[in-house]
């Protein structure tokens, strides 16, 4: 496929589903950087730092093209417009540029992200951050991967992070600033920001997951994310042997992954915020 003259892989499909997502994250986050290179303007969303560029569209354009011919029964949600029924039972979802505010100016975290769906939930995930080299890789068939090499965090031989209290956590999350002004948000949000051990807030949601499962980040909560932002990371944090749980707390869902106690604590902490 070619767009403008940025050009991608057209992929085999005997391809597995995990080789044809990695490979799918990878060349959409290589022609994002390709054409943010060769130069791009933004355009808001819903907020200055709610963005979208031509690159966040080619990537996605790219990938809905390669699924509807590699996977032509699958269904495909995109974050940018994509929109498909299948008659499999299945559903890709799309994140094209994740982090598209850090994208734009300049910064690394940023990824390109994809999630494979069913009625029983998410099947996998893929995130790959081009300019770090990362790939992250899990799901129901497969444990988590990052770069090829196995993601032990939670695991009983790996790490003591399935118990380790959120207190001596760091937590990765992302609130806007106008959320912080609305006490049913802001209530919630600052009873878990101010019970764990340090916060984070890099700006993409995938890149924070993936950096959840292998160890880097202990934690992570945001509220009222759609499915591109959430099913790519937690199907590899739960490949890595840790947990996720999605929370309503004043007519707000908040979604959070780590390790299980630290999520079963994130979740108290944030039903603690309720203004009912």
């Amino acid at each position: 496929m070619t767009t403008g003259r940025h050009s991608a892989a057209e992929l085999d499909p005997a391809l597995d589903d995990y080789q044809l997502a990695s490979s799918l994250v990878r060349e959409a986050a290589q022609l994002a950087l390709l054409m943010r290179m060769a130069g791009l303007q933004g355009q808001q969303k819903t907020s200055i730092s709610d963005v979208v560029t031509a690159a966040d569209h080619a990537a996605e354009a790219y990938v809905l093209e390669q699924l509807q011919r590699c996977r032509p029964s699958d269904g495909i949600l995109g974050e940018e417009g994509a929109s498909v029924q299948g008659s499999s039972g299945r559903t890709w979802v799309i994140d094209p540029v994740d982090g598209t505010y850090n994208f734009l100016n300049g910064s690394t975290y940023w990824c390109s992200a994809l999630a494979l769906k069913d009625a029983s939930g998410v099947l996998l995930g893929a995130i790959f951050q081009p300019e770090e080299d990362k790939l992250w890789l899990g799901g129901t068939g497969q444990p988590a991967t990052l770069n090829g090499e196995l993601l032990t965090t939670f695991h009983a031989d790996g790490a003591a992070r399935t118990g380790t209290p959120l207190a001596e956590l760091g937590a990765a999350t992302y609130i806007h600033p106008g959320w912080l002004a609305d006490p049913r948000c802001a209530m919630p949000w600052h009873a878990a920001a101010t019970s764990a051990a340090a916060l984070r807030m890099l700006g993409s949601g995938s890149c924070d997951l993936g950096r959840v499962a292998d160890g880097e980040l202990g934690c992570w909560f945001q509220h009222s994310c759609p499915e591109w932002d959430w099913l790519p990371g937690k199907a590899i944090a739960l490949a890595a042997g840790g947990a996720a749980d999605v929370v309503r707390v004043n007519g707000l869902d908040w979604f959070i992954a780590g390790g299980s106690t630290a999520v079963g604590e994130l979740r108290t902490a944030l039903e603690s915020g309720s203004v009912a």
